[in-house]
């Protein structure tokens, strides 16, 4: 049977106890999370909270809808045309790299196109282009267009690393 990624809609903040709820039951899940860095005098904290509200993306064959459905904070799937939509492993990939790579990800609604590639942009090659100087902080896009979200994000030459600040998670199980 063909496994495909699934969007699963949970109730609010539950994302993290439904994939933990799913993994349990031996499905594949994920749940891509936001770092936020936060400052509060001299202390830099990084929050990790939910890139998509509710929504937590599965990797599953059609016969395991129903064990999705099961789990109590699961609400439904995500429907495109009548069927739970299946969202592109390319798509899926590029929200883990980028969750992975940048901080502070902002998300803006595009329209919906389930034939749209996925795109990364880096909005500042025109300007290094032309000057020859890179900038110190690079703006960077990548759409989804099956999920109909662009997320946008800062990337700072400086690389932070995450031994440096305090992890904060709200795990709540």
């Amino acid at each position: 049977m063909k496994k495909n990624w699934y969007a699963v809609h949970t109730k609010a903040q539950c994302e993290r106890k439904a994939a933990l709820f799913l993994s349990k039951k031996r499905i594949q899940c994920f749940c891509p999370l936001n770092n936020i860095v936060i400052r509060s005098g001299n202390r830099k904290k990084i929050l990790q909270e939910p890139l998509l509200p509710s929504f937590v993306f599965v990797f599953i064959s059609e016969s395991e809808l129903p064990i999705v459905k099961q789990a109590n904070d699961v609400i439904n799937f995500i429907y495109w045309l009548g069927k739970p939509a299946v969202i592109k492993a390319s798509e899926v990939e590029n929200i883990n790299l980028f969750v992975n790579s940048y901080y502070d990800i902002k998300l803006e609604k595009t329209a919906v196109n389930p034939n749209g590639m996925v795109h990364i942009i880096n909005e500042n090659d025109n300007l290094l282009n032309h000057t020859g100087i890179s900038p110190a902080i690079t703006r960077v896009r990548a759409s989804l267009p099956s999920l109909g979200f662009v997320m946008h994000a800062a990337a700072n030459d400086e690389i932070i690393e995450a031994s440096k600040y305090d992890v904060v998670t709200n795990v709540m199980i």
